[in-house]
């Protein structure tokens, strides 16, 4: 499982450290692709493998189904980590994440996310007005 926040930057290079905490997980190779909200989903083998044979369920007849699908495999690319524990993005995924330099790295239970830092500065400060409100309508927190 991934947790935690991580800020780190990209080089002019593209190339992005990848946290240590994470890199375990990953392995020496995993998925990246164009994710939700402008960021960038990173998925190991594994999960990847069990998300694709997920989206292979999708009816091909429905347009929207379709569309995702498009998205969501043409972005995908395979990354290997080097011995600096760095990954080499894409210019095109930095492009759809508006990533220039500053970003943070999201672990998110199974995957990982890479957010442009002024990209995440917004959308944290946006929900967190409304956690409270997300919160009571999508989980049911009694332990």
């Amino acid at each position: 499982m991934f947790m935690g926040e991580y800020h780190h930057t990209v080089d002019t290079k593209g190339r992005l450290i990848v946290p240590s905490k994470f890199r375990e997980h990953l392995g020496d190779s995993f998925i990246l692709t164009r994710g939700l909200d402008n960021c960038l989903f990173g998925y190991p083998m594994d999960e990847w493998q069990r998300l694709e044979e997920k989206l292979k369920t999708l009816p091909v007849t429905k347009k929207d189904a379709r569309a995702f699908t498009r998205f969501f495999f043409s972005g995908a690319t395979e990354v290997e980590l080097d011995k600096q524990g760095r990954i080499n993005i894409p210019s095109s995924l930095l492009y759809y994440a508006k990533v220039e330099k500053d970003c943070v790295i999201l672990g998110v239970s199974g995957r990982i996310e890479i957010w442009s830092k002024p990209l995440w500065d917004t959308y944290y400060d946006e929900s967190e007005q409304s956690f409270n409100e997300i919160a009571e309508n999508i989980i049911d927190f009694d332990f």
